[in-house]
Parts: C-alpha cells; sequence; structure tokens
C-alpha cells in the first residue's frame, strides 16, 4: 500500500504543471483493455503500439519474443516506456495463461475471418486485443485459444493494415467506446497511487535520497 504521506511529499517536487498532467492522465488509464504483441519484427512497430497504448490510455502491454529478442525503440516510442507498464514472455504459453488468470478475454486481430467487426466489438468484457507478426500473423496457439476475432473493416485491394496503424484504429474505437459506456473502466485509487509514485520516482532525481531523508526526518 502506497505511503499517501510520502506521495504527498514528493509531489512537492514536481511542478504544478507536472502534478496536474500526473493526476489528469491517470484518471483516464485502464486495465480494462490491454494489449499484447507475438514476435514482431521490426522493432519500431512493437514501439510504435507502445506509443499507441500511452495515447489511447492503455497501462499495460505485453510482449510475446518466443522468437525475436529486442529492445524498446525510444525514438519510435517517444518516452511512453516510462509511462505505461511492460511485461515481456518467451513463450506465448505464458502470456496467454498469465492473461486469463487475470480475467481477460483473447481477441485475435486478423484481417482472415468474418466474425466481429469492430464496430460491433463489446467493450465491457475485460479483454486483451493480440497483434502478430507482420507478415505471418498470429500464430496458430493465440488462434486457438482466442475467445473471439476481431477485424477492421476494409474496401480497398490492400487485405490488411500495419500492426502499428491497425492497433492504433482498434484502441481509438474502443477506448472511446468504452468511455461512452457504464463500465467500471478506470484504475481503482490504490492503482492510481501506485502508478503516480511510480512515475514520480521515474521524473525526480536523487528519489532515493529524498525518500531516506523524508523517513529520517518522520
Amino acid at each position: 500500500m502506497v505511503d499517501l504521506q510520502l506521495l504527498k511529499y514528493l509531489e512537492n517536487y514536481l511542478t504544478e504543471s507536472r502534478k496536474d498532467r500526473f493526476h489528469k492522465v491517470i484518471s483516464q488509464r485502464t486495465k480494462h483493455f490491454t494489449v499484447a504483441t507475438e514476435d514482431v519484427y521490426q522493432l519500431h512497430n512493437t514501439s510504435a503500439v507502445m506509443r499507441s497504448c500511452d495515447v489511447f490510455g492503455i497501462q499495460e502491454v505485453h510482449i510475446v519474443e518466443e522468437v525475436n529478442t529486442k529492445s524498446i525503440d525510444r525514438e519510435i516510442a517517444m518516452g511512453a516506456q516510462k509511462w505505461v507498464d511492460l511485461n515481456r514472455y518467451h513463450t506465448v504459453k505464458d502470456c496467454l495463461t498469465k492473461l486469463k488468470q487475470k480475467g481477460y478475454q483473447i481477441v485475435a486481430t486478423t484481417p482472415h475471418t468474418n466474425d466481429g467487426l469492430l464496430h460491433e466489438f463489446d467493450v465491457s468484457k475485460k479483454s486483451c486485443f493480440f497483434f502478430g507478426r507482420e507478415t505471418e500473423g498470429l500464430s496458430q496457439e493465440v488462434l486457438d485459444a482466442a475467445d473471439c476475432y476481431l477485424k477492421i473493416p476494409m474496401v480497398g485491394f490492400t487485405e490488411s493494415l500495419n500492426i502499428s496503424v491497425s492497433a492504433a484504429i482498434i484502441l481509438q474505437h474502443v477506448t472511446t467506446k468504452l468511455k461512452l459506456s457504464n463500465v467500471n473502466w478506470q484504475l481503482s485509487e490504490e492503482e492510481q497511487h501506485e502508478k503516480r509514485l511510480d512515475w514520480i520516482k521515474k521524473t525526480i532525481k536523487s528519489y532515493d535520497d529524498i525518500v531516506t531523508r523524508f523517513y529520517s526526518d518522520k
């Protein structure tokens, strides 16, 4: 549990604009939806997906690196790696197991099925949107484990979109629809406190020294 006195004390080291920004952003964060990428080959695609998650208020991202292992492209992510929580897995199985334990339905994003058009998606269900490799798409393991399938309606000759573009379109639609619903989608009060403290830790220089001084003064 977060020490609220410490949190309030640390916020004194932030500018008013930064403090207000943290409060405003955290109020729009959600874990009702999350995103998983499976062995995405192009580094900038994974980084861009993370950036979209930050933009649309998705707090957690899950990255499966069963085949491809890489570091986040900081230039593309534009600092998003500081603000969203990144969970990495060595196998698809581990990722799927963890997500289902947390109560997420697995949503396979794929243009190769007639099931689940984007505008028909039920936002009331806690969901993880899976995005696959650039050429092969999602593995059969994810497709078999999926609770539902989702695709973006397309009317041109092109059959699919870049993964980062697909993620942005889907997240913009579902988060907008979610916030117009009666679903309790926001982080809990304790989760908000924990995340504000985490963001402060990543912002303030000499964080550990300041915390030590706070408790020694008490």
